[in-house]
């Protein structure tokens, strides 16, 4: 009886009733592919170093294209995702992108690396939005937030599974090993996309839009026309640039570098974001159903200052407090990102249109990709000028003002977009 209480507790009735087969099975395509992704989300700079030989200026320049690449091939996938459906997207991305890492398994020359890298850039994050758009039709609207926070922790949880295999399989004195990898990450990703495929009745193409001669005329200026869109976007970016796009552009190198700790203390504490989520996230989805999401999403912000708080203070600590006091910096960052997610995805599903909804997702996506192309170049800005002890403090500051940004959209937004209302169908 007290489990059944829990389970209720951590999982509401009315989504495990809606937990039927297309869900399960879209849950475990998700679970399945991050697997994969996780098997070598951390290995491109080391591999093109260290196993093939390039010198570092070629690799990381590399890597910077194909996040250019990336970033300026999601409008197009958008597009294909109104036009076709989900479904026919996510499995040509799919099967492209297992072909793309077999091939990059196999690179030996500098033409074959960057042909490589840019196939991968272009297919290996081509299914986030048509999956985002897929989710949205599985669940009925009132459930999105939740549904949305469940496929965030199976996100971390597969990245976080493929990640132990990685770091079992891999060394760097047997090179076999990384084109392993990189085959198993095809293998798993073609599995990934067999499941999917029984889900087709749910990815097609809706007729009635695609019929319609009005519906069929709109694209991207009527994307880009929603200032309710464009103010999620640029409150996203700046938001994540003091979030994500700073912790993977500068944080590694403010650890080694200004605290004077080994890179392997690094792997212990992006241990704890990825168990945070996976423990925490359920219990936050909980705390904040019926809230208003744009303030919750300000929250988001004043956590993810204090952890860059955390950081800067962690410069006047010995080694082993420092370690400790950035675990418990990452719990709470964590936590931030288990609000972030769900609230902001379904933010952005119950305001656009179905027939444009692939394109608002990828739109929202780009955040990621805009966050992520303009940390480094923050970083470097204040590491160029030997202000690096206060980068921690100035990242800081850029997530409050994002979160100012996020909680001044919830005036131009719905009270049900901004989850304070069931949603109202027209």
């Amino acid at each position: 009886m007290d489990f059944v209480k829990l389970l209720d507790s951590l999982v509401p009735i009315d989504f495990r009733s809606s937990l039927r087969g297309p869900l399960r099975r879209f849950y475990l395509s998700t679970f399945i592919s991050c697997v994969g992704i996780g098997l070598t989300l951390s290995l491109f700079v080391v591999y093109l170093h260290n196993v093939r030989g390039f010198s570092t200026s070629f690799s990381t320049l590399l890597l910077a294209l194909s996040a250019m690449v990336g970033l300026a091939s999601a409008p197009l996938w958008g597009t294909l995702t109104d036009r076709l459906g989900p479904l026919r997207v996510i499995l040509f991305a799919y099967c492209a992108n297992a072909v793309a890492l077999v091939y990059w398994a196999v690179a030996h020359t500098r033409a074959q690396a960057i042909v490589g890298a840019l196939l991968l850039a272009t297919f290996s994050g081509a299914g986030w939005g048509p999956s985002s758009t897929m989710l949205s039709r599985l669940v009925v609207p009132e459930l999105r937030q939740r549904a949305f926070g469940v496929n965030f922790m199976l996100v971390n949880l597969g990245i976080g599974f493929g990640g132990l295999i990685s770091a079992s399989v891999v060394d760097l004195q047997r090179p076999d090993t990384f084109t392993l990898l990189y085959i198993f990450n095809a293998v798993v990703t073609i599995v990934a996309a067999l499941f999917y495929l029984t889900l087709r009745q749910h990815g097609r193409v809706l007729l009635e839009h695609h019929d319609n001669p009005h519906t069929r005329s709109q694209g991207w200026r009527d994307v880009l026309k929603d200032r309710r869109l464009v103010r999620y976007v640029l409150a996203s970016v700046v938001l994540m640039l003091g979030g994500y796009g700073s912790i993977d552009a500068g944080l590694s190198l403010f650890v080694v570098n200004n605290l004077k700790l080994s890179v392997h203390s690094l792997g212990i504490i992006l241990f704890f974001n990825t168990s945070t989520i996976v423990v925490a996230q359920l219990w936050v989805l909980n705390r904040i159903e019926g809230r208003s999401r744009t303030r919750v999403m300000g929250v988001v912000a004043a956590m993810w200052f204090f952890f860059w708080l955390i950081v800067e203070f962690t410069l006047s600590l010995p080694p082993a407090a420092s370690i400790a006091m950035l675990c418990l910096g990452m719990v709470i960052f964590a936590i931030g990102e288990t609000i972030l997610q769900p609230a902001g995805s379904a933010i952005v599903n119950d305001i656009a249109p179905e027939h444009l909804r692939g394109r608002y997702n990828v739109a929202a996506g780009l955040a990621w990709g805009i966050s992520g192309t303009l940390a480094p170049a923050f970083t470097a800005l204040f590491y160029s000028v030997h202000l690096g002890n206060w980068w921690p403090f100035a990242t800081g500051l850029t997530a409050l003002l994002g979160g100012v940004m996020i909680t001044n959209l919830r005036r131009h937004i719905s009270a049900s977009a901004d989850g304070r209302a069931p949603l109202t169908l027209g």
